[in-house]
Parts: structure tokens; C-alpha cells; sequence
């Protein structure tokens, strides 16, 4: 029997601009648009069981959240928050100034691999998204790389755009490389070229079917659409992103 398709979810700081003004209204968007999940990018000032409501209502699951670096001082909101919303993979990212110098992955890989051990006993799973500064080379090797080897307890949310590092990285090899690792890939599509804008998922450059096949289809559990900025209306470009991945044959949706 053949494995279902991965589910689409939507990172809602997709939307931020329509969920800071009215977070219910956005989230009946995303779910008339055909998407299975949201990942979590704050709780725009509602309460974490309110949001569970409001995603319990509108048949939504959260697949997964950004959120600051987990530390001692807040692994009990953090985990509270986890548990209130039902989802159990916790990403965050780091600034091109923390990658600087001999020592700066290093420093970043420690942090993070801290970070996993402590949600790692109350069953939850820690990863990282990526920007293009991780694909620059630090002695001869991509500093990503040098970041998955010395936090080996994290997962790879890979940003399959940025990853690409404007068309100086083949993707797909990467994800072939991490792929035990990687349960969750961050798809959005664009020019390739660097300060322009995004474009809906299928409108750009980007070889998105390649990237998704490269997978393992028994870890990959969701397709998260991320788009940072847009050339149209972001609202269209997100319906038409959860709309080509479906009718692609490469995510599942609900329509």
C-alpha cells in the first residue's frame, strides 16, 4: 500500500499582517484554502487554548511551531504552550551574526543541541530552519553541514529557498543528505535572486518536486509553506501554493 501523501501546513507568519489584525478570520482563510495545518509564529496576543479552539473549530491541526530558543528560564511556557496546541516539533533559527567567526557555528550547535535535550523529556522534538547564510562555506564545507554534525539531537526544518542560496546549491542533494532528519520541509518558491520577492509555490524557480521527492517518505511528515514576501497579494499566493502542491500529486489538502 502507498504512503499518503504529506500533509500542507502554512507557517502563519505567511499571513501576519491579516492574522495581527484578525487571527480567527485568517485561520478560516487557510482552512477554506484547502490546507491541513498551520505552524505556529506566535499567538497574536490570544491564549493558547483559545487558539486550540479556534483550530478545533475550523478542522486545523498545528503541525509544528517557531518560537525563541528554548531554555531553562522558559521550558515551562514553552512546553505548556507545546501541549495546549497539540503539536510536538519546536523550530527556531538563528541570525547571520551568530554564524560569524571560527567559532560561531560552533557556538550555535551547542545552544541548539541544549535546547533539544531539555524538550526532549517532556517528548518533544527540536529543529532548525535555515537562512542562505547557512550555505555559505566555512573550510570548504557548507556551514549547515558543520551544524547538523555538532547538534546531532536537532532535526532539519530545511527552507528549501533560502537553501538553494540563489541557485548556488542543488537542494535536492542536500535533502537527500539529512534526509533521516528532516520531517518537515519549508516550501516556498521565487526569482532565485536575492531581495526580490516570492512568488506562490509552482510560480518560480525553484524545483519544489524535486526537493519534496528527495525525502524519505517515512519521515517526511508535513509540507509547511512559507512565503517572506510577495510579488501578488499574499493571501492569493497562499491559496495558490496549498492549490499546486495538491494538484501536483506532491502534498495533501482538503480540497
Amino acid at each position: 500500500m502507498a504512503k499518503q501523501k504529506p500533509p500542507v501546513s502554512i507557517q502563519l507568519y505567511t499571513l501576519r499582517k491579516e492574522a495581527e489584525k484578525d487571527l480567527l478570520k485568517t485561520l478560516k482563510e487557510v482552512a477554506a484554502s484547502g490546507y491541513v495545518g498551520v505552524e505556529m509564529a506566535g499567538l497574536y496576543g490570544k491564549k493558547a487554548a483559545e487558539v486550540r479552539k479556534m483550530l478545533d473549530d475550523l478542522g486545523l491541526v498545528a503541525s509544528s511551531a517557531h518560537v525563541g530558543l528554548p531554555t531553562a528560564e522558559n521550558l515551562k511556557e514553552t512546553v505548556e504552550t507545546a501541549n495546549a496546541l497539540g503539536y510536538k516539533m519546536i523550530i527556531t533559527n538563528r541570525g547571520p551574526d551568530k554564524f560569524k567567526g571560527p567559532d560561531g557555528v560552533k557556538t550555535v550547535a551547542a545552544e541548539l543541541q541544549k535546547a533539544a535535550e531539555l524538550l526532549k523529556p517532556h517528548g518533544l522534538r527540536f529543529g532548525y530552519h535555515n537562512h542562505w547564510w547557512e550555505f555559505d562555506v566555512e573550510g570548504g564545507r557548507y556551514k549547515y553541514d558543520l551544524l547538523m554534525e555538532q547538534a546531532p539531537d536537532i532535526f532539519g526544518e530545511l527552507d528549501t529557498y533560502w537553501a538553494a542560496n540563489f541557485g548556488a546549491v542543488k537542494v535536492p542533494e542536500v535533502i537527500k543528505k539529512y534526509r533521516s532528519r528532516m520531517p518537515l520541509l519549508h516550501i516556498k518558491d521565487g526569482p532565485l535572486v536575492k531581495d526580490q520577492p516570492h512568488t506562490a509555490v509552482g510560480a518560480g524557480k525553484m524545483d519544489v518536486a524535486g526537493c519534496v521527492r528527495a525525502a524519505d517518505p517515512k519521515v517526511l511528515q508535513w509540507l509547511v509553506v512559507e512565503l517572506d514576501s510577495c510579488a501578488t497579494d499574499m493571501v492569493t499566493a497562499a491559496r495558490e501554493s496549498c492549490a499546486w502542491l495538491t494538484k501536483q500529486g506532491l502534498g495533501r489538502g482538503t480540497r
